[in-house]
């Protein structure tokens, strides 16, 4: 997975590119400390450029959102796509994370 990070004015924007797999875990470690910034009130995952997530990628999603509930952030995850898409419906996602299309 690769991904870019923009700041907006109520936080921070991560796009993400490719698959994201168990092989991204250590990358992903650096995106979740973003969650630290004291001034972010929203955090969102554009999941548009995603092609593939695989359990231990739906599983780190799950980590930041309980990293955002610590910091009493919002949580949206965007554009899920696909086979993306598929993963996010079949886990049920829609009940713990904001979704947009």
């Amino acid at each position: 997975m690769e991904h870019k990070v923009h700041a907006t004015s109520t936080g921070q924007e991560v796009i993400m590119h490719g698959r994201f797999t168990f092989a991204d875990h250590e990358n992903f470690r650096g995106v979740v400390q973003l969650l630290d910034d004291p001034s972010a009130k929203r955090f969102v995952f554009d999941l548009s450029g995603l092609e593939f997530v695989d359990s231990a990628g739906l599983g780190m999603l799950l980590i930041a959102r309980e990293a955002a509930e610590r910091k009493k952030l919002q949580l949206v995850l965007r554009g899920a796509q696909g086979q993306v898409r598929r993963m996010l419906d079949l886990g049920r996602f829609d009940a713990l994370f904001t979704i947009q299309d």
